[in-house]
């Protein structure tokens, strides 16, 4: 690890609540690169779909599994991304997926309660030695359907997950009810720019944005090395992680990725996801 590290607050913060922010992850320059090129990249466009709320509002999203050379790969491939992971990770990286969550102004859908590693279990991950940085496009706020975040419910553990009412899987609302009662949710309003580091058990949801504000953002998600996956599946097995200097973001200019093969369509889940919860 050759890039900056966890201070003692962010890792403390990292342990107690499961996640924490860096304000300026990616500057004003570096952040406009980023978005022009998500914008006008039509490989990513080609490959927009959407995911449904149980009101029938939806989220338009994009997913990729290797980071590539754009300047929103090279992000992903930073020191200042990976090696953060690497830490909270305890050791070698790879980069699992990276995906584009679109909320449109006073259209953009909700996501229920879930966890990333509610799903990522059935991918053959033994442990949850996974994690993800939200990347804010845009200003993300409540009134634009901000992630909410619970503190401490990594701690949990793994929750069963299902399909609920509409099309999305989610965690068991029972389990969470009780959850809620016991923990306090978090509000992970952010600047464009702005990071959210978090533990693959973080319960998570967002609201549905009734706004004139769009709320865009990246997520890049990262599996440790050690814990590359016994199944093959719609994500990558363990990839060696080619990383690269921070400055190369900005030096990359607004560059778009090789085409629309980089990038994946909506996969279904699989069986043990389509259970339906109460």
């Amino acid at each position: 690890m050759t890039g900056p590290t966890l201070t003692a607050e962010q890792q403390s913060a990292y342990d107690r609540d499961g996640y924490f922010t860096v304000r300026k992850l990616f500057d004003d320059e570096e952040i406009a690169l980023m978005r022009q090129a998500i914008e006008t990249d039509p490989g990513l466009r080609a490959s927009l779909y959407d995911r449904k709320d149980k009101s029938g509002m939806s989220t338009r999203m994009a997913l990729w599994n290797h980071p590539g050379d754009s300047v929103y790969g090279l992000a992903a491939r930073s020191h200042r991304v990976a090696d953060r992971m690497e830490q909270m990770l305890g050791g070698e990286v790879y980069h699992y997926h990276s995906k584009l969550t679109a909320k449109e102004p006073e259209v953009g859908g909700a996501w229920e309660w879930h966890q990333d590693y509610g799903y990522w279990y059935h991918n053959g991950c033994v442990f949850p030695l996974m994690a993800s940085v939200m990347v804010a496009l845009d200003h993300s706020t409540r009134e634009n359907g901000c992630l909410q975040v619970v503190k401490g419910s990594h701690l949990c553990g793994r929750i069963e997950h299902g399909v609920l009412p509409g099309e999305q899987v989610g965690a068991d609302p029972t389990r969470v009810d009780e959850i809620l009662k016991r923990l306090p949710v978090e509000y992970a309003e952010m600047e464009p720019g702005d990071g959210l580091f978090f533990h693959s058990n973080v319960l998570h949801r967002s609201d549905q944005n009734r706004s004139p504000n769009r709320r865009w953002t990246v997520l890049m998600c990262y599996n440790a090395a050690r814990n590359n996956p016994y199944l093959e599946h719609h994500h990558p097995q363990y990839t060696p992680l080619s990383k690269v200097a921070d400055a190369e973001v900005r030096q990359a200019g607004v560059r778009l990725s090789g085409g629309a093969d980089a990038f994946r369509s909506a996969s279904a889940n699989p069986p043990e996801l389509k259970k339906r919860l109460a």
